[in-house]
């Protein structure tokens, strides 16, 4: 069992399956690129079920936002998963872009997007977890969800390869 799988373990973490692009089939969860790793948008919920549902400031509190957020992390584990074949080839977090479906004047977007932050943190440790992060409060998310986000990561070449 690679390091970070066994860490998720620890941590109690299940990897869903990685989010399917919907709105166009010819799209792909994530792009491998030199040593990166482009992750698409994702949103908070498991196996296509959501949690929390609306605008944070309104129907979703910052708690349960950042339980949202936290669920972001994990699906763009298993969108790195589905694409690298071993989380093992992640390096580090590079870019953690966090969008929040805010009620308007809400300006708590940077303790939501910890969500997904802290999960990196937890998992790869605090100098590989800790990414460059934008967090924006945005009038609007698809599906009423309320966080999406978008991730980098740098990897390192297969095991094979090295």
């Amino acid at each position: 069992m690679s390091k970070i799988m066994e860490r998720l373990r620890e941590l109690g973490i299940q990897l869903p399956n990685a989010p399917v692009v919907k709105a166009n089939p010819g799209l792909v969860s994530g792009v491998a690129s030199g040593n990166l790793l482009f992750c698409q948008g994702t949103l908070g919920h498991v196996n296509g079920e959501f949690p929390y549902l609306g605008k944070v400031g309104d129907k979703v509190s910052v708690e349960q936002a950042y339980q949202s957020a936290r669920l972001c992390a994990i699906n763009h584990l298993a969108q790195a998963q589905a694409v690298l074949g071993d989380l093992d080839r992640i390096s580090r977090v590079v870019q953690l872009q966090v969008f929040v479906n805010g009620a308007p004047g809400f300006e708590q977007a940077p303790f939501v997007a910890n969500g997904a932050s802290d999960l990196f943190l937890e998992v790869f440790g605090p100098v590989a977890g800790a990414g460059a992060r934008a967090s924006l409060s945005v009038p609007d998310l698809i599906y009423t969800a309320p966080v999406e986000t978008i991730c980098v990561f740098e990897i390192v070449p297969p095991a094979a390869d090295r």
